[in-house]
């Protein structure tokens, strides 16, 4: 079995309420992923959203070029990016240069997306956003294996498309987020592997089969966007639960938004609540160094499980939150070399 490894994702939110310099916010927020990395962990992963008030990253690419700058081993890359909001000539060409200014230690996911506000923002029409994104990976793909094309789809019309320079590690993995079944489905034809949530994985692995695919062979990154390793897990709640209820009902309000465009059933829909409603949900996972072992032993156990993102919260200052990263990265990720 291959080791498991962890990482961080950065959303380089500044709720008002915990309001800092943008500045002071990004860079230390950098320098926090350049000590993650120099404990053991081994992915720094930037999301996508758009016209966020608290400026929930809207930049992943730019974001990523300055990590790729300050680490050295580190795996990065987008934990999503929303295909259909980018043309794939210039996707492709700014990924091969991050590929190149990383020496191949990027690793991209993207998706459809499910703000409706978003794509309208760009001019996208939502209702098309996957067939548009079909082209889109069609076009990327050919263009990272060299291709010199013209192509003539419904959205994207090209003619004599090429890139240079191309990726360094010659293939950038390209990782697919969804819920839903037709989201499966488009990931194990086009995906080199799913991230996203264990509850759906099973679904997953099932359309590899349909595919031809061997599912023993899947790759599959998992986001516990909720989970802390804690040794005192009652004290941890009190500190971290203001920054986590402000994710969860962020979120809650977003998936509310356009609720069939999710993929999500009524039940697992994160739902915006109060503070003291939030803290005894359950949502906020703190566990044991010794419960967060057993936690992802399970999920190996089910699935090929290569890696787990959790989270940085938004408008804790990363130096209130490296004493977790550090129980983690001391008696969590040596268990799973």
């Amino acid at each position: 079995m291959k080791k498991m490894t962890f990482g961080y994702l950065y959303d380089f939110r500044n709720p008002q309420q915990w309001r800092r310099p943008w500045a002071d916010l990004y860079a230390q927020t950098l320098e926090f992923i350049t000590w993650t990395e120099s404990i053991g962990f081994e992915g720094a992963w930037v999301p996508e959203h758009h016209g966020s008030e608290d400026g929930y990253a809207p930049s992943p690419l730019v974001t990523l070029a300055a990590i790729a700058a300050r680490t050295r081993t580190i795996k990065l890359g987008s934990a999503i990016a929303l295909a259909p909001l980018y043309h794939p000539v210039r996707f492709a060409e700014e990924c091969a240069v991050l590929d190149i200014l990383s020496n191949g230690r990027l690793e991209m996911a993207v998706a459809i997306g499910y703000r409706r506000r978003e794509a309208e923002a760009y001019g996208v029409d939502f209702s098309a956003r996957g067939r548009r994104t079909d082209e889109f990976l069609e076009i990327v793909r050919r263009l990272w294996a060299g291709e010199s094309f013209s192509y003539e789809g419904k959205h994207f019309t090209l003619k004599n498309a090429s890139i240079a320079p191309l990726p360094v590690s010659g293939r950038i993995p390209l990782y697919m987020g969804g819920f839903n079944e037709k989201a499966l489905e488009r990931i194990a034809k086009y995906g080199d592997g799913y991230f996203g949530n264990m509850e759906v994985v099973d679904t997953y692995l099932e359309k590899l089969r349909a595919c031809g695919k061997d599912p023993a062979s899947a790759r599959i990154r998992i986001q516990g966007l909720f989970v802390v390793v804690a040794h005192d897990p009652d004290e941890a709640l009190q500190e971290l639960a203001p920054y986590f209820h402000y994710v969860n009902n962020a979120y809650g309000q977003w998936l509310n938004e356009d609720r069939a465009s999710t993929g999500f059933g009524e039940e697992t829909l994160l739902k915006p609540m109060t503070l003291e409603a939030f803290k005894k949900s359950g949502i906020l996972s703190i566990l044991t160094p010794g419960q967060a072992i057993e936690m992802f032993n399970n999920m190996r156990a089910k699935a090929p499980v290569e890696h787990v993102m959790m989270m940085l919260p938004p408008g804790m200052p990363p130096a209130k939150f490296t004493e977790y990263a550090q129980v983690f990265a001391n008696e969590v990720i040596p268990a799973f070399q």
